[in-house]
């Protein structure tokens, strides 16, 4: 069950709005799905543990920086709605099982404005008819002014964001025979 927003007016100071009664809400949110990419999976693994490589998937991540073959710093700019967020992100691989599974932990600091991303993610890679099938499941939680956007909208940026890596992905490995 969703937690309703406690109200924005804060009467104690003359019906001034505030930011203080949504800076603790949490919106927890679950993304899954899955896709076929042209190519054998140790090569998709392999694609998907190359930071470098990686990085050409997920849209508005930059100044990517490896600080140990588990450990990652970048800056991430997205718009959601008419707001423009930019986060510090760390990335901690936690589990990397090659080449079926990369278990990982993503923590956020939206830049100027109070809240936070965490998730974690974990992706399953299977043969499929010569291919290879991609199947994710993440789990984010937002706080602070992202999170009080609403359910809808969040979802439906994720689900653009869910739609650009896949068509990157399959684009990266369109060419590919096995």
């Amino acid at each position: 069950m969703r937690q309703a927003l406690p109200p924005a007016f804060d009467l104690a100071r003359r019906m001034g709005f505030s930011f203080a009664s949504i800076q603790d809400f949490t919106y927890p949110m679950n993304v899954s799905g899955e896709f076929t990419v042209n190519a054998p999976r140790d090569v998709v693994y392999k694609t998907l543990r190359d930071p470098n490589s990686f990085v050409r998937f997920v849209d508005g991540v930059q100044d990517l920086k490896e600080i140990d073959p588990t450990h990652y710093e970048a800056v991430f700019e997205t718009k959601v709605a008419y707001l423009k967020f930019k986060f510090a992100v760390t990335v901690e691989v936690t589990r990397a099982e090659e080449p079926s599974e990369i278990e990982a932990k993503i923590e956020g600091t939206p830049l100027g404005i109070v809240g936070r991303l965490t998730a974690s993610s974990v992706t399953r890679l299977a043969d499929d008819a010569g291919g290879t099938k991609v199947s994710y499941e993440i789990d984010a939680a937002l706080t602070g002014k992202l999170g009080s956007l609403g359910q809808p909208v969040l979802r439906a940026k994720a689900k653009e964001m869910e739609r650009l890596f896949t068509q990157r992905m399959r684009a990266a490995f369109e060419n590919n025979r096995t």
